[in-house]
């Protein structure tokens, strides 16, 4: 079973490429919570398993992450951007 990992850094557009964001500007939000990304992850067609006392290995505060399972077919990236593109629909940008 493969499982990939997704911490809020990925997607917080406060954040540059240097610092962890993994999506282009036009995808990223503001303060993401590992609620959002899990939901957005099960909008994708992906199960999502939250866990929220850990910490991104860049940052200092544990914002949590989401453990996504079932992506065997699924390259990490494309996880990603698809997710980010869930994020800005689910806020309403």
């Amino acid at each position: 079973m493969v499982e990939n990992v997704l911490y809020p850094a990925y997607f917080d557009a406060a954040l540059t490429r240097a610092e962890g964001r993994r999506v282009p500007e036009d995808l990223a939000v503001a303060e993401p919570t590992v609620d959002e990304i899990a939901q957005a992850v099960q909008q994708v067609g992906y199960d999502a398993k939250i866990e929220r006392d850990t910490t991104y290995s860049r940052e200092y505060e544990p914002r949590g992450r989401v453990v996504a399972t079932g992506t065997e077919e699924t390259a990490k990236n494309d996880l990603v951007q698809a997710v980010g593109a869930y994020l800005g629909v689910i806020r309403g940008d």
